[in-house]
C-alpha cells in the first residue's frame, strides 16, 4: 500500500472522527447524574435587553422552584447556563451552537424577539435538541421543524386581536399602520392586522415602513395624520413605539394608537404621559385571581422587588412546559423530551399551555390600556378575546 494512500486512509479517519463528535450531541442522553444542564439564550444586552432581563428572571424564578422541590428526574437539580445574544441574530445562532455542542445542554430556552429566534432555532433542529421559544410570536418559528415549540400565541392570532378590538370596541373603521421592516415580528404582525381589520370592513392605507432605531417620525406622522385614520397601528417593539407615540401626541394627533406584546419593555416609559388612549395585545394580566397567576406574581415580587411583566411570565411557563416533558419522557434524550413537549398539556401563568400539531399552543389573548404613573408605563386590563 502506497504511503499516498496511507495518508489518505488516516485522514479519512479522523474527519470521520471529526464528523462523529460534531453530530454528538444529537438526540443525545446524558448519563443521568449530576445536573441536566438547560441552555439560555437572551438579550440580555443591546437594544432588546428589557426582553432579554425580564426573561431571564422568569426563567431562573421557575427554576429555583423546582430545584427547590425536590428538582426532577429522580432529585437531579436543573442547572441554567446563560449565553448573552447581544441583541443580535448572527450572535444568537452562535449561542445557541456553543451551549450544545460544547456545553451539552440537553434542551434550549428562548429567544423572546422573533427575527433571533429563526436565526438560532435552525441549530437546535439541526442537533435534534429541543428548543422552547417564550415569546416569539412570528408564525414561521416552529415551521422551523419539529424540534422548536413555544408557549405564547402567535402573530395571526395576535392581529386579529388587535383589528377587533379597533374595529368592535373603539369603532374604529379607517386604520394606519407603522411597521418595522427589519423585525420579522412586526412585518408578520402588520399583516395580520391588515388582512383581520379589513375582512371586518375596514380600510387600512398602505403601511408606512421605519426600521429599528429610527429616532425621528415626525415626516411620517404628518403624512398619516393627512389621512384621518381613527386608529393606528404601531407593530414594532418598544423602544420605537415610545417615540411614535411622543411624537403622535406633540403632532395633535389624539386618535387611538395600538401595538402588540412587543411594546412591553422599560423603554416604553419613554412615552411618558403621552401613552394615553394606547392599548396592546399581551399574553395575561397580573390582576388575574387565578392562583397559578397570583402565585407567580407573588413570588417574583418578593424575589425581584418589582411587577413582572408577560415575558417574565412567559419564560416562567416555558420552564414548567419543560420541567413536564422531563418528567413524564423520564429521561433527557432528545426525541423523547420532544415527543412529550409535543403532547404538553400544562396549567401555566399566561393560560392553559396544550400544545397542537404544529407545536403552538391555542390560548386566549388581553387587551390591555396603557397607562403612565409614578414614571412607569402600567398595563390595565380591559378585555379577553379568544381564539375563534
Amino acid at each position: 500500500m502506497s504511503s499516498c494512500v496511507r495518508l489518505l486512509m488516516v485522514l479519512g479517519a479522523v474527519l470521520t472522527g471529526l464528523a462523529a463528535c460534531e453530530r454528538r450531541p444529537s438526540g443525545t442522553t446524558d448519563d443521568g447524574t449530576g445536573d441536566i444542564l438547560v441552555g439560555v439564550y437572551a438579550s440580555l444586552t443591546g437594544d432588546g435587553a428589557s426582553f432579554g432581563q425580564s426573561s431571564r428572571e422568569g426563567t431562573e424564578l421557575a427554576v429555583d422552584e423546582i430545584n427547590a422541590a425536590g428538582g426532577l428526574l429522580g432529585g437531579r437539580q436543573i442547572r441554567l447556563l446563560v449565553e448573552d445574544n447581544q441583541s443580535r441574530p448572527e450572535e444568537a445562532s452562535n449561542a445557541v451552537t456553543k451551549l450544545i455542542t460544547q456545553d451539552h445542554v440537553v434542551a434550549v430556552l428562548g429567544e423572546v424577539a422573533s427575527r433571533r429566534t429563526l436565526a438560532a432555532a435552525p441549530v437546535a433542529q439541526r442537533y435534534q435538541v429541543p428548543m422552547i421559544t417564550p415569546a416569539s410570536t412570528n408564525a414561521r418559528v416552529t415551521e422551523v421543524g419539529d424540534y422548536i415549540f413555544r408557549v405564547c400565541f402567535i402573530d395571526p392570532f395576535q392581529g386579529e386581536v388587535l383589528a377587533k378590538f379597533a374595529y368592535n370596541d373603539l369603532k374604529a373603521r379607517r386604520a394606519a399602520v407603522l411597521k418595522d421592516i427589519q423585525q420579522d415580528y412586526s412585518v408578520g404582525l402588520t399583516e395580520s392586522v391588515v388582512s383581520h381589520f379589513t375582512a371586518l370592513g375596514g380600510q387600512v392605507s398602505e403601511p408606512v415602513s421605519y426600521s429599528s432605531g429610527d429616532p425621528d417620525f415626525r415626516a411620517v406622522l404628518t403624512q398619516i395624520r393627512a389621512q384621518k385614520p381613527d386608529v393606528i397601528f404601531a407593530t414594532g417593539y418598544y423602544t420605537e413605539a415610545a417615540v411614535i407615540v411622543r411624537q403622535a401626541r406633540e403632532l395633535g394627533m389624539e386618535m387611538p394608537i395600538l401595538g402588540g406584546d412587543g411594546w412591553v419593555g422599560d423603554a416604553l416609559s419613554n412615552g411618558r404621559e403621552a401613552l394615553r388612549n394606547t392599548f396592546i395585545s399581551n399574553h395575561y394580566s397580573g390582576d388575574n385571581p387565578s392562583p397559578v397567576v397570583q402565585h407567580f406574581v407573588a413570588a417574583y415580587r418578593d424575589r425581584f422587588k418589582k411587577a413582572p411583566d408577560s415575558i417574565a411570565a412567559l419564560a416562567y411557563d416555558s420552564v414548567k412546559v419543560l420541567a413536564d416533558a422531563l418528567t413524564r419522557a423520564g429521561t433527557t434524550n432528545g426525541a423523547a423530551v420532544r415527543d412529550a413537549l409535543a403532547s404538553s398539556n400544562v396549567t401555566g401563568v399566561t393560560g392553559q399551555l396544550t400544545m397542537n400539531a404544529q407545536r403552538n399552543v391555542s390560548k386566549p389573548a388581553v387587551i390591555q390600556e396603557v397607562t403612565y404613573a409614578d414614571g412607569q408605563a402600567k398595563f390595565v386590563y380591559r378585555t379577553t378575546i379568544d381564539p375563534d
